[in-house]
C-alpha cells in the first residue's frame, strides 16, 4: 500500500471547498423521520440528499452542492463501470442523550481514501474536503439520524471514475458523492455471537493486489463464498491468505481479532488487509487497557487455542464470535460479560457518548 510522506503531501495538498450550494428544502426537511427505530436493520433506506463534486484533468474538486438523493447519470463507458475504476468508505453520525451530533475520526476514512486513490490513479478530495462533504451530509439528513442508543446513519463517501473511457486508462472525469441511511445491526442476529466459516479455497485478496485499500473491485468476489456460507448457516466467512493458504486475513466485511490471555492479536497489514478505523481504535483502547497489542502472521491452528475472538468495523461495531469451522471442526467459543471484546466496546461507545473523556480527539461534533 502506498504510504510515503510525499504521496500523502501531494494528495493533502487539494485545496478545500467553498460554501455548499445547497438545493432547495421542503418544509418537511426538519421533521424526525418516521421509522420504526427499535427495529432498525442494515439496509437501504432512501434519505433526502447527497453531496456531489466533481473534478476534471486539473485533479482539484470544484465547489460541492448538495442535491435531492436520486439516481446519477454515468455513459455507459464511465471508468467505473468498464474498469472498476471506484472506491467507498464509511463513517458513521450518532445523536448523543443531549441530541448533539457527532462524527467518529472521519479524517481517518479520508487519509485512507487518499491512499486507496493514489493507488487507484484517482485524484481525491483533501482531507478538509472530505470531512466537511460528510458533516454536510449529516446535517442535510439528521432527521434520519436514530435517537440515543438506537442506532446511527451510515455514510457512504464514494470516489468513481465517472469520465467515459473506452482504452485501459485513468478515467477523465471523476466523481466524489456522499450520501446516507439510518441502520441498526449489520447482522441478522443483531447482538448474537457470529459462527464463521473458514474459507480455504476462494480469497479476498493477493499480494501486489488491491485487498489493502477499499476498492469497490474487492467486494463483489466474495459474494459467492458468502451467498454459500449464508446457505450452510453461517454469518460470514473468514478468508486465509492466497498464497500459503494458512494464515487468517479477514471476514467479508471486517476486520479479526484473537485473544489469548493478557495478548490481543490482529493479523498483519501488508496490503491484503484493510485497515479499519474501528480496527485502529480498538488496538489503542486495548493499549490503553494494559492488554499486550500484536499485528503479527497468524495462523488458522491458532483458532483451536484462542480464548476468545471477536470482529471489528464501522457497519458491525465489535462482534464477538461464538464458533468458527475450520476444517470440518466447529471450534465453539465460551460468551460470557466479560469477555475482552465487550471491555474494548465498552469503552469505544464510552467516547463515542462523551461518558469516557475523548484524549486523542477522536470526536468530531458537527451540531
Amino acid at each position: 500500500m502506498a504510504s510515503s510522506q510525499s504521496v500523502l503531501s501531494h494528495l493533502f495538498s487539494t485545496p478545500p471547498t467553498t460554501s455548499l450550494q445547497i438545493a432547495p428544502t421542503s418544509s418537511s426537511d426538519d421533521e424526525s423521520a418516521y421509522i420504526d427505530w427499535d427495529n432498525l436493520g442494515f439496509q437501504l433506506m432512501q434519505t433526502d440528499y447527497m453531496y456531489v463534486t466533481k473534478c476534471s484533468d486539473d485533479g482539484i474538486f470544484r465547489q460541492g452542492q448538495l442535491n435531492r438523493y436520486g439516481n446519477i447519470q454515468l455513459s455507459p463507458s464511465a471508468g467505473v463501470l468498464n474498469y472498476g475504476q471506484g472506491l467507498f468508505e464509511g463513517t458513521k453520525a450518532y445523536r448523543r442523550e443531549d441530541g448533539r451530533i457527532f462524527l467518529f475520526r472521519p479524517d481517518q476514512n479520508a487519509m485512507r481514501m487518499q491512499i486507496g486513490a493514489e493507488r487507484m490513479c484517482m485524484p481525491c478530495p483533501s482531507t478538509d474536503q472530505f470531512v466537511e462533504a460528510v458533516k454536510q451530509t449529516a446535517i442535510a439528513n439528521k432527521r434520519w439520524i436514530p435517537p440515543f442508543g438506537k442506532g446511527a446513519l451510515y455514510i457512504r463517501p464514494l470516489l468513481i471514475g465517472s469520465g467515459p473511457i473506452f482504452g485501459l486508462a485513468p478515467a477523465p472525469e471523476y466523481t466524489f458523492l456522499v450520501y446516507a441511511c439510518p441502520v441498526g445491526y449489520y447482522f441478522k442476529q443483531g447482538t448474537a455471537p457470529l459462527n464463521l466459516y473458514v474459507e480455504e479455497d476462494v480469497h479476498r485478496a493477493s499480494r501486489g493486489g488491491a485487498g489493502g485499500v477499499k476498492s469497490i473491485t474487492n467486494y463483489a468476489p466474495v459474494l459467492k463464498a458468502m451467498k454459500n456460507a449464508k446457505a450452510n448457516g453461517y454469518s460470514d466467512v473468514l478468508y486465509l491468505d492466497a498464497v500459503n493458504k494458512k494464515y487468517i486475513e479477514e471476514v467479508s466485511s471486517c476486520n479479526i481479532f484473537l485473544v489469548k490471555g493478557n495478548v490481543l492479536s490482529t493479523p498483519i497489514a501488508k496490503g491484503t488487509i484493510l485497515e479499519g478505523i474501528t480496527r485502529k481504535s480498538i488496538m489503542d483502547i486495548a493499549h490503553d487497557l494494559g492488554y499486550t497489542v500484536e499485528e503479527r502472521l497468524i495462523e488458522a491452528d491458532e483458532l483451536f487455542t484462542a480464548d476468545e475472538v471477536f470482529c471489528t468495523g464501522t457497519a458491525v461495531g465489535v462482534a464477538p464470535v461464538g464458533s468458527i469451522t475450520y476444517k470440518g471442526q466447529r471450534i465453539e467459543y465460551k460468551i460470557s460479560s466479560d469477555l475482552s471484546c465487550k471491555q474494548f466496546y465498552s469503552r469505544l461507545v464510552g467516547i463515542q457518548r462523551g461518558v469516557i473523556k475523548d484524549e486523542r480527539n477522536w470526536i468530531v461534533e458537527i451540531e
